[in-house]
């Protein structure tokens, strides 16, 4: 016999899960793939006037660090509310 809130629950840690371990590989290729392993040939680019390699060690790592925190909020919103409303079906 299966337990309807832990079952929930479950499915709520397995989403919360997954998004944050593709949050966490999005971030890994962008600080190390991007930044350190590709440099030189991202150098090859210029973006404003700088190297894209320099510019992305430098800023673009941050600006994707604080886009995925963005994401990650929004996205764990949606999940606790529908996950809150699953919870309120139960009477």
């Amino acid at each position: 016999m299966t337990d309807a809130p832990t079952d929930r629950r479950r499915t709520f840690w397995r989403a919360s899960l997954r998004l944050l371990a593709l949050l966490l590989s999005v971030w890994a290729i962008a600080g190390f793939g991007l930044s350190i392993v590709l440099v030189e040939r991202l150098n090859e680019i210029r973006w404003f006037g700088f190297p894209l390699g320099f510019w992305f060690a430098q800023q673009g790592a941050i600006v994707i660090f604080v886009l995925l925190v963005l994401v990650n909020a929004v996205v764990m919103d949606r999940l606790e509310a529908r996950h809150r409303a699953g919870e309120r079906g139960d009477g």
